[in-house]
């Protein structure tokens, strides 16, 4: 049996589990299961490895897809320049284990925004600066897009949400949340900005998928907004760790 399995806390909703399982049933992929490690302290992960000797992947979420790194015995040049890692590949040797650490985010992001993108997309606010955000502001910089973050408490190289003026939000046409907020069970969260100042040049994507349309989302596209939700980028980031699980 291999085991798949993916490590955060807490793990209340889970995307990953149902999307391996169905994959596992439907492509009748056998001897394969996907499970949930709630974990706490990210200090249990060695424990929880010698404790399940099947485990050969992870997917790491909030809050651990930094505190990981210090546990990893190489990781790959993308997630090293983010500074956040997202999918572990397991292996063991004579009774060894070997952690490699990759961010799929990255991946599934671009995957899913490139597509979207026209030529007034040359700025962006992102709202946020936690793990997320690492991978989004490095997708960003591959794109030759500019950006600006957007966060609640004062942060070096960021702005507050009080300084998102309408000039800025004219200037900004890419708008990126890559906060919880909105996210199931707290709809009625969204960013704090003057959404009356979105127009149809906008481009609003938002990293949360459940529900499938945040509040910020509804409010950009009844300003006429284009809008995406972060269900296709988890699409694809799952299908590229399946892939670097499997090489």
């Amino acid at each position: 049996m291999k085991t798949y399995g993916l490590i955060g806390f807490p793990l209340s909703h889970s995307f990953s589990k149902k999307y391996f399982t169905e994959k596992f049933l439907n492509e009748d992929i056998a001897d394969h299961q996907y499970e949930l490690y709630s974990i706490e302290n990210i200090k249990s992960l060695p424990d929880l490895l010698s404790n399940n000797e099947s485990i050969c992947g992870l997917n790491v979420t909030i809050p651990h897809k930094v505190s990981v790194l210090p546990f990893l015995n190489e990781i790959e040049e993308a997630a090293e320049q983010i500074g956040a890692v997202n999918c572990i590949c397991v292996k063991r040797f004579q009774g060894e284990t070997y952690l490699k650490g990759f961010n799929t985010d990255a991946y599934g992001f671009e995957k899913s925004l490139a597509p979207l993108l026209q030529p007034q997309h040359t700025k962006a606010l992102v709202f946020g600066d936690g793990g997320a955000a690492k991978a989004v502001k490095y997708v960003l910089k591959k794109l030759n897009i500019e950006f600006q973050v957007v966060v609640r408490k004062a942060a070096d190289n960021a702005i507050l949400y009080s300084e998102v003026t309408p000039e800025l939000l004219a200037s900004h046409k890419l708008l990126i949340n890559t906060t919880p907020l909105g996210m199931s069970p707290n709809v009625d969260t969204c960013p704090e900005i003057d959404y009356s100042q979105i127009i149809d040049q906008h481009l609003a994507y938002d990293l949360v998928y459940n529900p499938l349309e945040t509040a910020f989302l509804t409010q950009a596209a009844a300003h006429g907004a284009v809008i995406k939700n972060g269900l296709e980028m988890l699409h694809q980031q799952a299908e590229k760790a399946w892939a670097i699980w499997n090489r």
